[in-house]
């Protein structure tokens, strides 16, 4: 079912509000004084992560408690309405806990399978990236778009970390990426996909992915013209791993990428 483009603006609205809340919440922790946590799967967690899920959990239980709630620090919440709120409280962690203002508070809502909005705040760089399906792609309320490179050869190229590749199966698809493009940097986690929807970086690789890493970024990138594909070239959430590029590039990418896997 399609939401009316008045009430999802409205949603768009909330979930800028949300998103901007948990922000304050996390700067109050940003480098200063709190215990860090390691989790099963070895990644760091803090209170700031905790209680900036627990507001947004908050926020969106009382305005709309039927529908479902997926974020990483805690377990599902059932809806009935058809529509799912994914969030992740800090993704860049690594990053937070370092003092480095690479990390942002993820928001999307999902109605049934399709991704209707997303929001990305950056809170340390004061940035608020958002987009909606046919509304167009925002920053700071300005509307944006990815750059207009059409060449490997003038592009940047952003990764969160390239050498982790190569253990996921990417590494010889990285490496001639790598070599084709003007230059690479390491501006990663949802930081860098932001640059890419924003026309200040052209391609972005992540190996992997969860779910609550991406579902706000299909909506932005294609909203802003750009692409948001696993490494298959196939649009969507889901696929644990993920590439953003600014359109133009794309079939370039990934014909790399089936070349070399």
């Amino acid at each position: 079912m399609t939401i009316p483009s008045d009430e999802l603006q409205r949603l768009l609205e909330f979930a800028v509000t949300i998103a901007r809340e948990a922000g304050d919440l996390t700067l109050n922790y940003f480098r200063s004084q709190y215990t860090i946590e390691n989790k099963a799967d070895g990644s760091e967690v803090t209170a700031a992560d905790r209680e900036a899920e627990a507001h947004l959990r908050a926020r969106i239980s009382r305005q709309f408690p039927d529908d479902e709630i997926l974020g990483e620090e805690q377990e599902n919440r059932e809806g009935t309405s058809g529509r799912r709120w994914i969030i992740d409280p800090i993704d860049g962690t690594f990053s937070f806990v370092r003092g480095v203002p690479m990390f942002g508070v993820l928001i999307a809502l999902a109605d049934h399978e399709d991704v209707v909005l997303g929001v990305v705040n950056l809170p340390a760089s004061r940035e608020m990236v958002y987009a909606a399906r046919g509304l167009g792609c925002f920053g700071n309320g300005e509307r944006v778009r990815v750059s207009s490179t059409e060449t490997l050869g003038q592009a940047l190229l952003l990764s969160t970390d390239f050498g982790t590749a190569a253990a996921y199966g990417f590494g010889r698809a990285t490496e001639e990426l790598e070599r084709r493009v003007k230059a690479r940097r390491t501006w990663g986690d949802c930081y860098g996909h932001i640059l890419v929807a924003t026309g200040r970086a052209d391609i972005m690789l992540d190996p992997i992915m969860n779910l609550w890493d991406c579902a706000p970024l299909l909506p932005i990138l294609e909203e802003a013209g750009g692409t948001f594909t696993d490494w298959n070239g196939k649009p969507g959430i889901d696929g644990g791993n993920a590439i953003s590029t600014n359109g133009k590039l794309f079939d370039q990418v990934m014909q790399i990428v089936r070349e070399n896997s």
